[in-house]
């Protein structure tokens, strides 16, 4: 341990301190801010006992001046370094740990705050005072949040020390009033919202850590700084090949298997109604209210138009429908993990609170139906439920969602995306249902099922007086000109269609096998959709990690660590996309594993 820092050089940092602090008075040069190593460890535990034992009186001394607990098997600390020099680090505990640090103090069960799904507990910040007012311990909180957020993490628990409470306070973290004494030290539970923590340290903060980002060194899996206010989607394979479309014929040197989008192309017919008129359709305007196509939509799904509603792609539908349906005190659920632009447009644009009724991995990721309905009790404004969902790619029959539905309370109102019904097999859509239903609407997307993602179609089926709302709220000409062609010509060849979704059941299962074979410690969960599912063993690489040594191969996969804690940041979804592609990316998997194990 010779050369590193002892016990005068440390205290212990506050999370209200280590987040917003005074102003940096100069800027971080050189820091790097990396996960630990398993040789951080040592100094980390020595350092823990120096601190928590003998200075704060947290914890009775032991002789072999080290302090740790039954946590760090599954904590994640995050190092301040300095020219090699450890500075400061930070602890955190996910949700996947089972159990938390303030678990030896309270009882979940009597506090509500600790009860949600998905709390992450950061803990036991230390740094060096020499770095006090260059932003080491702001960093290294800024780090764990930024860490949380890319594991899915919604919020933050965390023991503040009583005299600095009004700080806490000011800053927007949550006092529940609930007193906790450890050793000498006294402390009250406090709770953050980690979207409302960064939003704040962005706005107070947002040139400062650009400044910032220039000069330390960042050797986290994730970005410095938010890419986008927006959801975070895929599409990293269309990024790489320019912004401005100046190297559109890359693309067959990349394997786009980041996004859903149809690995087949559309119908013959609706290539060849393109075709026929290219110039002409540029440059004239489509039908206002698109009614040819809400009518074809009627006759081909056997419901009234007075219950169809069509829109420029599902998101088109989702933010104009929850924009008028929802306000800050509406009370929704989501499913979770699902399809991450619903939590989106409900917390972030919208503004009200959605709770989430949580999948689990060890249940092969299915609703159960009995636990879905004692919820519904709760009585919400809004309902979510993605089926089959992505990005689990489980399907719930319908009849055994129909009767749910059924039974909810009155005023409960349903969403239900079958963005990726028709690779259930027939007769698994609910649109009739929902048209004849009061509460009931069915979003279908033609992007991914009929291979237009970049026409932008999509439609719903509602009760005739839900939809009539829709369609008065649609701006005219809100689905272009090619795409209301695309998509009546596609609805016209089901054959052509419905031979692609049984071929892409094909290339899945065959690609399935093969990442099978790669690894025998290789979750592979085949979804009923047109992708596939693998999940990391733990001690693995990271799936951030493994998502981005494939991209260096031009292979692109996604990365569900962002979207659920349930992931554990094992996670990764792979596209289903024509056979070559697929035993490409399954030899990249393999390659990959092979060569991050080694650095592990």
């Amino acid at each position: 341990m010779a050369g590193w820092p002892t016990i005068p050089e440390f205290r212990k940092i506050t999370v209200g301190e280590a987040i917003y602090g005074e102003i940096m008075t100069a800027v971080a040069d050189g820091l790097e801010l990396r996960l630990a190593s398993t040789s951080d460890r040592e100094w980390i535990y020595r350092l823990r006992h120096e601190v928590y034992a003998r200075e704060l009186g947290q914890h009775a001394p032991n002789a072999a001046e080290r302090l740790t607990d039954d946590l760090d098997e599954n904590n994640v600390y995050i190092v301040a370094a300095l020219r090699d020099r450890p500075v400061g680090f930070v602890s955190v505990t996910p949700p996947w740990a089972g159990r938390y640090s303030i678990d030896k103090y309270l009882r979940r069960q009597e506090h509500p705050e600790l009860r949600e799904s998905g709390l992450f507990e950061i803990r036991i910040l230390t740094v060096d005072p020499s770095r006090r007012g260059v932003m080491t311990g702001k960093l290294l909180m800024y780090a764990a949040l930024r860490w949380v957020m890319s594991h899915g993490g919604r919020t933050i628990v965390a023991l503040g020390r009583v005299e600095l409470l009004p700080v806490y306070l000011d800053l927007g973290l949550t006092s529940t009033g609930v007193p906790v004494r450890s050793g000498a030290v006294d402390f009250e539970l406090l709770t953050g919202e980690v979207a409302d923590l960064t939003d704040r340290t962005l706005r107070r903060y947002g040139p400062l850590l650009r400044d910032v980002q220039r000069t330390v060194r960042w050797g986290l899996e994730v970005s410095f700084l938010p890419e986008a206010e927006s959801c975070e989607h895929g599409g990293a394979s269309i990024e790489a090949l320019g912004h401005r479309f100046d190297t559109l014929g890359t693309r067959r040197d990349v394997v786009a298997a980041d996004v859903l989008d149809a690995w087949f192309p559309p119908a013959p017919t609706v290539v060849a109604a393109l075709a026929g008129g290219q110039e002409w359709i540029m440059r004239t305007s489509p039908p206002a209210r698109a009614a040819g196509l809400i009518e074809e939509i009627a006759v081909r799904r056997n419901v009234p138009e007075g219950a169809v509603a069509v829109g420029a792609g599902s998101s088109d539908l989702i933010f104009r429908a929850f924009g008028r349906w929802l306000d800050a005190s509406s009370r929704v659920l989501l499913v979770d993990p699902s399809y991450g632009e619903y939590a989106h447009v409900v917390e972030r644009v919208i503004g009200c609170r959605a709770d989430r009724f949580s999948l689990r991995r060890e249940d092969g990721w299915r609703i159960d139906l009995d636990r879905f309905a004692d919820c519904l009790r709760g009585r919400y404004d809004l309902v979510v439920v993605v089926n089959p969902n992505n990005p689990t790619g489980v399907h719930l029959d319908s009849g055994a969602l129909r009767e749910v539905l059924a039974q909810a309370p009155g005023g409960t109102r349903f969403w239900i995306d079958e963005a990726y019904v028709g690779y259930s097999g027939p007769g698994q859509s609910l649109e009739r249902y929902a048209a004849s239903t009061d509460n009931t609407v069915v979003c279908t997307s033609m992007s991914k099922m009929y291979a237009l993602s970049g026409l932008r179609a999509a439609y719903l089926t509602a009760p005739p007086q839900i939809a009539a709302e829709l369609r008065r709220w649609t701006p005219p000409w809100a689905v272009s000109l090619p795409a209301q062609i695309a998509a009546v010509h596609a609805l016209r060849d089901p054959g052509y269609y419905t031979a692609r979704w049984a071929q892409t059941a094909l290339l899945r299962a065959e690609l399935a096998t093969a990442l099978t074979q790669i690894d025998g410690d290789l979750q592979v969960h085949e979804s009923v959709a047109n992708f596939v599912l693998i999940t990391l063993p733990r001690g693995d690489p990271s799936a951030t990690r493994l998502v981005d040594w494939c991209r260096r191969q031009g292979v692109f996969l996604r990365d569900l660590s962002p979207l659920s804690p349930g992931f554990e940041g094992r996670t990764v979804r792979i596209a289903v996309r024509e056979a070559s592609a697929n035993a490409r990316t399954a030899d990249t998997v393999a390659d990959a594993l092979h060569d991050l194990r080694r650095t592990v």
